[in-house]
């Protein structure tokens, strides 16, 4: 009697159409997969019809196609509605693997008991729930939708019969730590929601950033540095506002299919964009933001579905800049960032781009890595210390930048290659005691260096004390053929020897 209520026609029609509109604002919020658990092989397949009858594109003949799927068992003598849906075992292993894969296109199945016990995809974070269970069942199913993945906050059960009663009766079986942060409410995560939402708007309060929704696509993109000088302005505001949007984002993805949530929606997605350009400012996590990485797909699907622009804009000029030569080492470019009217993003930018062109050469060079690394930790200190301003560091960094841009220049102009620059600046030739041998010495040191290395390194060379010993003597007899001060010979050995061990994967490779 139970099943011919559950399954009657108009109650499936029902329950298909809130589905579809559940499910299609649940991807705006989470990008993810989906299981729905009906009580009988008859409901599965007649919900099947329903939910394509809605969204025609989900099915398809081919089981390597397709967004939507019965998984089941059965045989010949089932009805003939039935047998599009059954697979041998081999059939429904393919699909588990297709359904396992974050990226594949099948992202809803119906079951009756299939994959309820298990079976582990991570991916997916949302059950619907239309089948009496109970007890150790219940548990095991929506277990299913709260496996860690990537951002996943947690599982979301969309429950069609009431089960909350069993839901509580079964987590009584479980001690208090496990039952911590299960079977929460949905009214108790958007309270979360506003609370995080409250908190977030509190960065901006006092900045108008309305244009980014009423505002032509110029508007809005020029809204974004804005809004990031407003918020670096303020004290670790960088930092504690990703952190903050990161715990609005989680929140958000949980209940973002709540007409509370979608009222929201634009301004999550403005907070997100924000926290995506501070991730970009970011270098090896510092500031708190996240990696490229680690930008979940919330970020992607709430922007990409509510914010749309109707022209082509020039997002340099929405930025105030003129269309530069991109190059950190350009006069033109460092000009354009220097006169930005958003100093401290303007700082954030030009940090960002010292930092890695200073990473990137550290792979090569170590020395002028290492020199240019403590000038910029110092300037950077000194602003944090509020002992200059933004505009003053901007300037420190300018200047860093264009010596920066002369170092490499120096190497070209004395016609070393990059390997022999390396060993040159290994050589301190900026101490007085060295600089008096003259360029034209000190060159002639450096590419005998490299000569001299480059055919006696090997593979394990860093770790066998006997070779590192005999490259060390070899080192200390090439400086002392050409009259490398003595006193000075020690620490260049050294600086040499590390400068060597940069290379000596290609080298030796």
């Amino acid at each position: 009697a139970l099943e011919a209520l559950v399954g009657s026609e108009k109650r499936i029609r029902l329950i298909a159409r809130d589905i579809v509109q559940h499910w299609e604002e649940r991807l705006d919020a989470m990008e993810g997969k989906a299981m729905i658990v009906c009580m009988s092989r008859r409901i599965c397949v007649e919900l099947y019809r329903e939910l394509i009858a809605l969204r025609p594109d989900w099915h398809s003949d081919q089981d390597d196609e397709g967004a939507l799927k019965v998984v089941m068992t059965g045989q010949a003598s089932d009805p003939l509605a039935y047998q599009p849906h059954i697979r041998p075992k081999r059939g429904r292993e393919e699909l588990a693997k297709r359904f396992k894969q974050p990226d594949d296109p099948l992202r809803l199945v119906i079951v009756r008991d299939m994959w309820l016990t298990g079976f582990d995809a991570p991916c997916m974070h949302t059950m619907y729930l239309d089948k009496p269970m109970g007890g150790h069942n219940l548990m095991q199913a929506i277990a299913r939708v709260n496996r860690v993945f990537r951002n996943k906050p947690g599982g979301l059960v969309v429950d069609y019969l009431g089960l909350a009663v069993e839901l509580k009766k079964a987590l009584s079986q479980f001690t208090q730590a496990d039952r911590r942060d299960t079977g929460i409410p949905i009214e108790q995560t958007l309270e979360l929601l506003l609370e995080k939402y409250e908190v977030v708007q509190g960065f901006l309060h006092g900045y108008d950033y309305s244009p980014f929704f009423t505002g032509t696509a110029a508007e809005r993109i020029g809204v974004v540095p804005e809004a990031m000088d407003f918020i670096l302005r303020q004290e670790n505001g960088q930092s504690r506002f990703v952190q903050a949007v990161t715990e609005l984002s989680k929140a958000y993805a949980l209940v973002g299919s709540h007409d509370r949530a979608i009222a929201l929606r634009e301004e999550v997605a403005f907070f997100q964009c924000l926290r995506a350009q501070f991730a970009k400012l970011s270098s090896g996590g510092t500031g708190g933001g996240p990696s490229s990485d680690d930008l979940d797909a919330a970020v992607r699907q709430i922007i990409s579905r509510s914010v749309a622009s109707d022209e082509v804009i020039d997002i340099f000029a929405a930025a105030g800049m003129e269309r530069p030569d991109i190059s950190i080492l350009s006069d033109e470019f460092l000009a354009e960032v220097r006169d930005l009217p958003h100093r401290n993003l303007a700082m954030e930018v030009l940090r960002k781009l010292l930092n890695d062109e200073i990473k990137a050469r550290s792979r090569k060079n170590l020395v002028q890595s290492r020199s240019f690394a403590e000038m910029l930790d110092k300037t950077i200190k000194k602003y944090q210390n509020r002992s200059i301003d933004a505009a003053q560091v901007i300037a420190e960094l300018v200047a860093l930048a264009k010596e920066m841009r002369e170092a490499r220049q120096r190497g070209e102009s004395l016609g070393l290659t990059e390997d022999e620059e390396a060993f040159y600046e290994a050589l301190e030739v900026n101490d007085s005691a060295v600089a008096v041998l003259g360029d034209q010495a000190l060159c002639t040191i450096a590419r005998e260096l490299v000569d001299t290395l480059r055919h006696n390194v090997t593979i394990d060379w860093t770790v066998k004390e006997t070779v590192r010993a005999k490259l060390r003597v070899m080192v200390k007899r090439i400086l002392k053929k050409h009259g490398y001060p003595p006193d000075k010979q020690a620490q260049a050995t050294e600086t040499v020897l590390k400068q060597a061990e940069l290379l000596c994967a290609d080298w030796a490779g």
